[in-house]
């Protein structure tokens, strides 16, 4: 009789050869298309990303007053029918959305031209542009309350932006 375990092969096998799953495989780099170029440096335009923030803050602020106020509640006339109620509600609405709107993309557009600018001029891209840029924007946005608020804004929106920006850890 044959014995089973001479039949058994003693080497590694064609299909257990290269099979281990365990192995990284190692990726080839892929060079960036020359329209993958373009589009980066593109964005890489303070103009162009202060506009984008400004359009995208915008948008939020929108969104923000719209929910915000649908929230409230003012005190109407008991005089007005339901019809003049919506009305007046609406009108409330998009006036506070319209202002919440105008705010928000003043304020992106600020913070991304400043942090932009800041980066270009220090040639790094760390915390400190964010703060610098926080301390611009704060600043610019409190300025019409004096130096005294301008002062508050600047320190107040440069630590908000720091802890926001050390929240997602953006920077390494």
């Amino acid at each position: 009789m044959a014995d089973s375990s001479a039949a058994e092969p003693t080497g590694p096998t064609p299909s257990t050869v290269g099979s281990d799953e365990n192995a990284t495989q190692i990726q080839p780099i892929r060079m960036p298309t020359i329209e993958e170029i373009r589009a980066q440096e593109v964005w890489n335009n303070c103009a162009v990303r202060a506009v984008t923030s400004g359009v995208m803050g915008g948008g939020l602020g929108l969104m923000m007053g719209l929910f915000l106020g649908a929230l409230d509640n003012p005190i109407t006339n008991d005089t007005m029918t339901a019809r003049q109620q919506f009305v007046f509600t609406a009108k409330q609405m998009g006036q506070r959305s319209w202002n919440s709107c105008k705010t928000f993309a003043v304020m992106g557009l600020v913070f991304s031209a400043a942090e932009c600018i800041v980066e270009k001029a220090r040639a790094k891209h760390d915390t400190t542009n964010t703060a610098i840029a926080g301390c611009v924007t704060g600043g610019s946005m409190s300025a019409r309350g004096g130096p005294k608020a301008a002062c508050i804004g600047c320190a107040g929106f440069a630590t908000f932006s720091v802890l926001i920006e050390k929240f997602f850890d953006r920077h390494t």
